[in-house]
């Protein structure tokens, strides 16, 4: 367990983190004549979105050029000096990652050797992340085919525990995402569903280095993502984000489908969000980046930035 003093400085460390790797995005927030959002939330993309480039100095450059205002690696397996090197040339930070590998290893998994080895990539990444500037770890805990939700909740939540002292050591929040795994909601259920059971799990690691990179179209499925983000409130360190279509029944691009995105943008600013969101799409060249990063601006009610 940390103490209920770092426990204190669950929302500093977010915006200092943010704001260390990101400091010259604060200023152009402040320039923005617009919604809630504009000023306190940067746009993302994992790596793989970038179709085109070779090293991470290209890949960054387009990223950069696209409208980005940060990226995520897949951790653990970079190249920590070359990573430096390409945010040194092209000033596009790092904001965090990928826990890479974290669907086929996993912290439910019943087997102890396997759970181990989920352990170590957990914290191999923390480190790999932190030694890049980012702040936190995505991480899936694993699915709900592992055994019944409360031996798969209790083997995940003390594994992942073990990473705490590490995370806590570097500052890096390990960021649980909602996704599709058969975990801590009903896969059959309609979408009249709550946060409930993401709201109990976060709290049960009692911990500041322990939240949600909430994925906000994985899951208009299953409920209201404006009131699960309202239930979730300062547990969400990260957005992910993707459009999703009830009707059709699959998922979109951002803005496209019919996500409630009013709700979305209204119910963020209640609970006073400010931090990184993170496209999780089809990627592509640079035209197409710059496709998704335009429907961030719009979903969000961004100003976009001047070339």
């Amino acid at each position: 367990m940390l103490s209920s003093k770092l426990f204190s400085r669950r929302q500093f460390v977010q915006l200092a983190a943010t704001a260390a790797v990101s400091s010259p995005l604060l200023a152009r927030g402040a320039e923005n004549k617009g919604g809630y959002l504009n000023g306190r939330l940067y746009k993302t993309l994992k790596i793989g979105m970038v179709g085109t480039g070779k090293t991470f100095e290209e890949k960054f450059t387009i990223a950069k050029e696209a409208g980005f205002d940060g990226i995520e690696l897949n951790c653990p397996g970079i190249d920590v000096k070359e990573v430096r090197a390409a945010i040194k040339a092209t000033g596009l930070p790092v904001d965090g990652s990928v826990n890479a590998g974290h669907w086929s290893v996993r912290h439910t998994d019943a087997d102890a050797g396997t759970r181990a080895k989920a352990l170590e990539s957990l914290k191999e990444a923390l480190r790999q992340t932190h030694a890049v500037g980012g702040n936190t770890v995505l991480l899936v805990v694993g699915r709900g085919s592992d055994g019944p939700e409360e031996e798969i909740w209790k083997r995940s939540v003390e594994n992942i525990s073990k990473a705490l002292p590490v995370a806590s050591e570097l500052g890096i929040h390990i960021a649980v995402e909602n996704v599709w795994n058969q975990f801590c909601y009903d896969h059959e259920g309609d979408h009249s569903q709550t946060a409930e059971k993401f709201v109990k799990y976060i709290d049960e690691f009692d911990s500041p280095w322990v939240g949600m990179q909430f994925d906000i179209g994985n899951h208009w499925k299953y409920g209201s993502m404006g009131d699960w983000i309202r239930q979730l409130n300062k547990r969400i360190v990260k957005l992910d984000l993707k459009g999703f279509s009830r009707e059709m029944s699959k998922f979109t691009k951002i803005g496209e489908g019919d996500l409630d995105w009013a709700d979305v943008r209204k119910a963020l600013a209640e609970i006073k969000f400010t931090g990184w969101a993170a496209a999780e799409v089809r990627g592509g060249d640079l035209e197409r980046l710059k496709e998704v990063s335009a429907n961030m601006d719009r979903v969000f009610g961004l100003t976009p930035k001047s070339s």
